[in-house]
């Protein structure tokens, strides 16, 4: 009886948490910027700049007042193609100071292989050139394919305070989605690490038992599929999206040494229709997801509204960008448990381009940039 009545209570609170974003007044767009090919990610510098990493494997600064400037010199070789290429770039926590920032990439291989990696580099005062590229972190192992690299990245805040580490969310390369639930491998996986690329001494697998059964001391989760949205939250949450296969696409809230369940359970299939595996949405052992998108919007970027920008209907919520449909979706944080809402958040805004991500700026106000070989980037306002 008690669990019934916590599912209602659930259901109930989702139901009104999406009548009130229904409620809220219309948001419109307001191009900062055009003509980027196929950019991936973008960064805030200071004084209105910004930092935009084109999938092809550029680098860019853009200026407040929309000025695209030439690509930054100093950006390693990527494995440009499919859904690799230059992806996340994240602002070191101590940028003003060191000048220092964070960019993932897939990286090629001599044999033809390539793997997500994670490099750490320093912008020329000038901000036309990276000194002092190293890469950090290596997935492992390198796989054939160009498929499924995921990479974001978010900065660790336990208890609401940056510690200095990194957090990094990684597909599973598609091939080798079984590799998802085997620990001695990166496919699939939340890792941990600090700016150096060394593994924290408190990470749940850093110790003798875990490294005698094989695990990765830098794996905090597994069993993802292919992430394309990570952030952590003012009080220390950890927050992640990902692709399903046909349905199935997820927001989870990642919880060290966790099983997300990939592929052993799915709410997705195959593409073409049939189950994937046993076909089975629970197991024991294996986290649900808090949220579950069926049919698949193909999530990509992830914001936390935090400032009065838009009203208190969206503050404190999730606003995630769409692939597949070209639109921003706002996702009311409610706890993870064992009925995960479907289809979550009301359609707010239609974009009319692939959305690949979206930010909360310096000054409050969202943006977004569209995955197009003429993309954009875009500033959402509310309207008068």
């Amino acid at each position: 009886m008690q669990a019934n009545l916590s599912r209602y209570a659930r259901a109930l609170l989702w139901t009104l948490a999406l009548c009130l974003g229904s409620s809220v007044k219309a948001q419109s767009l307001e191009t900062v910027a055009s003509g980027l090919r196929n950019p991936w990610s973008l960064a805030f510098l200071p004084e209105g700049r910004f930092l935009v990493t084109l999938r092809g494997g550029e680098l860019v600064v853009i200026e407040a007042n929309g000025t695209l400037r030439p690509a930054i010199a100093g950006v390693p070789k990527v494995a440009a193609g499919g859904q690799g290429g230059l992806l996340d770039v994240l602002l070191d926590s101590d940028f003003e100071r060191n000048r220092a920032l964070f960019f993932c990439f897939s990286e090629p291989a001599a044999d033809g292989r390539s793997g997500t990696a994670v490099a750490r580099a320093t912008l020329s005062a000038d901000r036309q050139g990276l000194n002092d590229v190293a890469v950090i972190f290596r997935q492992h192992p390198k796989t054939s394919g160009n498929l499924h690299y995921g990479c974001r990245m978010a900065w660790g805040r336990p208890q609401g305070q940056l510690d200095g580490t990194l957090f990094v969310a990684m597909g599973e390369r598609y091939k080798s989605m079984d590799d998802a639930q085997r620990l001695n491998n990166h496919m699939g996986k939340v890792i941990r690490i600090k700016k150096d690329g060394s593994v924290p001494p408190d990470n749940p697998l850093n110790n003798a038992q875990a490294k005698a059964q094989g695990a990765l001391p830098e794996i905090w989760s597994w069993g993802h599929r292919n992430p394309q949205g990570l952030i952590t939250t003012a009080d220390g949450q950890l927050w992640e999206h990902e692709h399903g296969p046909q349905g199935g696409d997820e927001v989870n809230l990642i919880e060290p040494s966790t099983n997300y369940g990939w592929p052993v359970i799915t709410y997705g299939e195959n593409y073409g229709g049939g189950k994937i595996g046993a076909g089975i949405t629970s197991w024991h052992g294996m986290a649900q997801p808090a949220h579950v998108w069926v049919p698949s919007i193909a999530p990509s970027g992830v914001a936390l509204v935090t400032s009065d920008r838009y009203g208190p209907i969206w503050k404190g919520s999730l606003i995630i960008g769409s692939l597949k449909f070209a639109d921003l979706y706002r996702v009311p944080l409610l706890p993870q448990g064992a009925s995960p809402g479907r289809d979550p958040g009301a359609l707010k805004l239609k974009v009319g381009q692939r959305v690949r991500d979206v930010r909360q700026g310096p000054d409050g106000y969202l943006y977004l940039v569209t995955d197009d070989p003429e993309g954009r980037l875009l500033r959402v306002v509310p309207r008068p």
